[in-house]
């Protein structure tokens, strides 16, 4: 029963996301940071956190347009959502 405990809060834990891969591609293909951030914000993102993960990825942390808490993972070639956490 505490293995199975166990095995549910790592799956459930935030650090399930950091073996999120998001591209291979050379750095020079990505987007660039401050316009995809300001893309985002136009869409209605607050960012309060933004960094390049290990897995390639551009993450966020902030609110939605919604005003809901998200944590997002996005392919910073193609901008599209790779993983994301939305606080109900």
């Amino acid at each position: 029963m505490r293995k199975l405990l166990l095995l549910s809060l790592v799956l459930a834990s935030p650090l399930t996301f950091a073996a999120t891969q998001c591209t291979t591609a050379d750095k020079a293909q990505w987007q660039d940071q401050d316009k995809f951030q300001a893309d985002l914000k136009t869409q209605g993102y607050e960012i309060k956190k933004f960094k390049v993960t290990g897995g390639n990825c551009y993450e966020i942390y902030g609110h939605n347009k919604d005003g809901k808490k998200v944590e997002i993972y996005f392919d910073p070639v193609s901008g599209d959502a790779v993983k994301s956490n939305v606080e109900s």
